[in-house]
Parts: structure tokens; sequence; C-alpha cells
């Protein structure tokens, strides 16, 4: 598939980092309020009656969504369902700075799941900027001392951070694998409508199953209430249609780029909102990591 950046697909895969750099902001200064697979829940949950208006008609019979309802339930699982949720439980224990970072190995995961399960081969450039990205996450993880790393033991949050991570891997290559009708194909709205549907009743499924184990009780406040009503317009709605629309014209690998602005615009927002500067080791992870995407992009 051939595969080439225009001004409007830089701008689609740049919007989505600078909106989930202000997701990792809010979920890290609400995740006191309430918890964060709760969180998630009431995060699509609001997406999914904003959508509605806009793309209803896509659960009509004579559409033919529901003769594909096993692939949707699994980019439901993977992208709504999963990712978010494993997110916001990062930021229970990890600052915003440290679990983007993290998430900027995805290019790694991306190749990996690529090689894996959709037979894409991997080149030796892929290989080498795999290993100097890895080298920069496990930079983030030991804190910036790589004496540590033999030693490393991981806080939760970042545990959780290299699941997501995975599941979004996943999510990015089967974007290109779904088989949708054509009235899905030609609206936006329609095919994100179509993964949040089933994406909400996996989270909702796990949100009960996190209020069994005793999660904290709601802290309900205005401030509370405009945090979720950001972080399910601008992350969820906007970021993810821009993301879809991004990936199909540029690719995965393309796109796996462009989420490595995440952590840029992550540690300016924390540092304007939450107080918490960069250290001196993020800046040497980050640039491990976009070298890495350098080198396994470059052609021959």
């Amino acid at each position: 598939m051939n595969h080439r950046l225009t001004p409007r697909t830089i701008f689609l895969l740049t919007l989505p980092p600078l909106l989930w750099a202000g997701n990792a902001i809010v979920g890290r200064l609400v995740h006191d309020m309430l918890p964060p697979v709760l969180l998630n829940f009431l995060r699509w949950s609001i997406a999914f009656v904003i959508l509605l208006p806009l793309a209803g008609p896509v659960f009509r019979r004579e559409i033919g969504l529901w003769r594909h309802w096993k692939t949707y339930a699994v980019l439901g699982l993977l992208g709504i369902g999963m990712y978010n949720a494993l997110q916001y439980m990062a930021l229970q224990s990890s600052t915003p700075i440290n679990v983007t970072l993290v998430a900027s190995g995805m290019p790694v995961w991306m190749m990996l799941t690529g090689w894996l399960f959709f037979d894409v081969p991997v080149s030796r450039k892929q290989v080498v900027g795999a290993v100097l990205s890895i080298a920069g996450v496990l930079l983030v993880l030991a804190r910036g001392e790589w004496q540590r790393v033999l030693e490393l033991r991981l806080v939760a949050g970042d545990l959780f951070m290299i699941l997501a991570t995975i599941a979004w891997s996943l999510y990015s290559w089967l974007l290109l694998r779904v088989k949708e009708p054509a009235a899905v194909r030609a609206n936006w709205a329609s095919f994100l409508l179509a993964q949040v549907a089933f994406g909400v009743v996996w989270s909702g499924g796990f949100a009960l199953g996190e209020q069994a184990l005793g999660a904290i009780a709601v802290q309900w406040s205005w401030p509370l209430a405009a945090a979720l009503l950001y972080v399910a317009t601008g992350p969820a709605i906007v970021a993810f249609g821009c993301w879809g629309a991004g990936v199909r014209e540029a690719g995965p690998s393309v796109g796996a780029f462009f989420v490595n602005l995440t952590p840029l615009f992550t540690a300016l927002l924390s540092s304007a909102f939450l107080g918490e500067a960069p250290h001196g080791y993020h800046a040497a992870a980050f640039a491990l990591i976009v070298g890495g995407i350098v080198v396994s992009a470059r052609r021959g």
C-alpha cells in the first residue's frame, strides 16, 4: 500500500497527540475524584450521546453494520474499552510525562504487531530503530539511572501503559483490515459510533468489576463535569476521528511517529497546569525514541 504525507495528513496526525496530552493532564488532575475505569466509561458514554444524532442511522438493519459486529466489538474492546482505561489506571501512580513517554515506545509495538499478526516484514533499519526506542523507554522506566535497569522495579502505572500501548498497536493495524459497509465508511462519525457502541458495553462491564472490587466514591463537582466533557469531545471524538482518517492515509507505522509528539505537548502542559517540570532524562529518552523512529523510517 502506497502511503505518503500531505499537509492534510500531517494535520490529522498532529492534532490527536495534542488532545491526548490534554487527556493525560486531565486524567491526572481528576485521579482522586473518581475511579479510572469509571472515568473511561463515563467519557465514552458522553461521546456516544454526542455522536448518536450525527450517525444514529448506522444501526439500521439495512446499513449492514451488524453483519460485521465481531470486528467492531474487537475495535471497541482494544481502542475504547482497554486503551483508555489502562491509561487512566496508569495515571493513578505515574505522572503524565512518564505515561506519555512510555507510550512513545509504540512504534516498537506497532512494528512487532504488524510482523507477528499481519505478516508485515521488518527491515534491519527498523530493528535498529526499535533498539533505540526501547532504550528510551527503559531510560524513563529507570528514572534516568541506567544502573537501575538490571534491578528495575516498575511502577504499576508503567506496566499499565505498556499494556495500553500494545492494545493500541493492535487497534491501529486492525483499522486497515476493517471491511465496513460503504455507508459506514462514508461518514467518520458512523465509523466511530460503531466502535463506541461496543466500547461502551466493554467499558461498562469493566467499570462494574471495578466497583465490585471496592473503588473510591465519586466526588462530583463542576470541575469534574468540565473534565468529563473535555475528555469525551477532544481526546475522544475529535482525536479518534482524526487518527482513524490519518492512519488510513499514512499507515500505522507513520502514524506511530506522530504519537511521539504527545510527550512534548504533555511536558509543556504539565509545566503549565501541574507544576511538573520535565527532567533531563526525559529529554534524553525522547531523543532516543525519536531517533529510533527516524532510523527505522529511512529508506535505502
